[in-house]
C-alpha cells in the first residue's frame, strides 16, 4: 500500500525548511494511507463497461435532492449544462449521527479535495465515509490567486447570514434547500452540517479572508466518489449557480441581476461495480479502536 500523504522537507528562498503538514501517519495500517492501485481500479471500471447504473437522476436549478449510496458504489455528480455549484452533505445511511466533518477533513486531507482525498466522519466514528476516485478539474481547478475547487473551508448559503448581513429575509439558499431534502429520511434541520462545496472555487486573500470565484466547471465534467459504507448524500444547486453573479440578497429590483440567469442543473449516477475482482480485498472502514474512556473511572457506589 503507497501512502499518499509522505511527508517532504522543501527549502524556501530563504533557506528555511517549508513547514510540514501537521496531520500524517506514523502507522503504516493508517487508513490515511491510500492504496492509489486500488481505487485507479475502480476509476477505470467506467471506461471498461465493469459498472452498472442503478439510478440517475437530474436536480433542478435552485433546489436539492437526497439519495442514498450503497457501499461498494460509485456515485457521479456531473454538471449537465454547464458550470454550476453543488452544496454535498454525508451522512451514514444506517446511524446518522455519523456524518461527514469538513474540520477533519480539512486536516487530514486538503481545504480542497480531489482523486484519493478521503471524506472524513465526526467524533467518536472518525473513519472514510467515501473516497474520491474522479475529477475532471483536477488539472485546471485554480486560478491565479491560488483559489482551487471542490472547497471545505466554507460552508452552504443560508437565510440566517442572508438576513444578517443583507436584512432581507430569502428562501432561496443551500440550507434551506437541503433541510427539505432530507426530510423525507426523517432528519431535520439540525441535520444538516458543514458540506463539501462541489466544483466551487475558493480561497483566501491577502487578509486571510474567504473569497468565492466563478466556477470554472464545463458541461460534462464530473466528480466521483467510492462509498465505504451506506451513505445518505444531499446536494443543493446552489442559487448563486456559477457564482458569476453572486451577491446577498437577490437584488433584482435594485441591480436587475437575476441570479437564476448563471443557474444551471446537476446530474447525479449511482453504479454498482460489476467486476468483482477489482474490488477484492476491499473492507469496510471501522472506527478508531479507542479503548479509553475519557480519563473517566467507573464509580464504585457503597450501600
Amino acid at each position: 500500500m503507497e501512502p499518499f500523504c509522505s511527508q517532504t522537507s522543501v527549502k524556501t528562498n530563504y533557506g528555511l525548511p517549508k513547514p510540514k503538514a501537521s496531520y500524517f501517519p506514523t502507522n503504516k495500517d493508517s487508513p490515511l494511507c491510500v492504496n492509489k492501485t486500488f481505487y485507479d481500479g475502480i476509476a477505470k471500471t467506467a471506461g471498461k463497461g465493469e459498472r452498472k447504473l442503478i439510478e440517475k437522476f437530474v436536480i433542478p436549478i435552485r433546489s436539492a435532492k437526497a439519495w442514498k449510496v450503497p457501499k461498494r458504489c460509485v456515485c457521479r455528480i456531473i454538471a449537465v449544462e454547464g458550470p454550476q455549484v453543488g452544496d454535498l452533505d454525508i451522512w451514514n445511511f444506517n446511524n446518522p449521527r455519523e456524518h461527514m466533518w469538513a474540520a477533519r477533513t480539512r486536516q487530514l486531507q486538503s481545504a480542497h479535495v480531489s482523486v484519493y482525498d478521503r471524506l472524513w466522519s465526526n467524533l467518536p466514528f472518525l473513519r472514510p465515509l467515501v473516497t474520491i476516485t474522479g475529477d475532471s478539474l483536477k488539472n485546471r481547478g485554480q486560478d491565479e490567486w491560488g483559489g482551487r475547487c471542490h472547497d471545505l473551508m466554507g460552508t452552504r448559503c443560508d437565510p440566517y447570514v442572508d438576513k444578517l448581513l443583507s436584512g432581507e429575509d430569502n428562501d432561496f439558499h443551500c440550507h434551506s434547500n437541503l433541510t427539505r431534502a432530507v426530510m423525507p429520511y426523517g432528519l431535520t434541520e439540525y441535520d444538516i452540517h458543514d458540506v463539501l462545496n462541489v466544483f466551487q472555487l475558493t480561497g483566501l486573500t491577502d487578509k486571510d479572508q474567504y473569497f468565492m470565484e466563478p466556477c470554472p466547471a464545463k458541461k460534462g465534467d464530473y466528480f466521483e466518489f467510492f462509498a465505504e459504507t451506506d451513505v445518505l448524500c444531499a446536494l443543493s444547486c446552489c442559487p448563486g449557480g456559477d457564482l458569476s453573479l453572486w451577491d446577498w440578497g437577490e437584488g433584482d429590483e435594485k441591480s436587475n441581476v437575476d441570479m437564476t440567469s448563471c443557474c444551471r442543473p446537476l446530474g447525479v449516477e449511482v453504479y454498482e461495480i460489476t467486476n468483482d475482482d477489482v474490488l477484492k480485498g476491499w473492507k469496510e472502514p471501522q472506527p478508531p479502536n479507542y479503548k479509553g474512556n475519557h480519563g473517566l473511572k467507573t464509580p464504585v457506589f457503597k450501600r
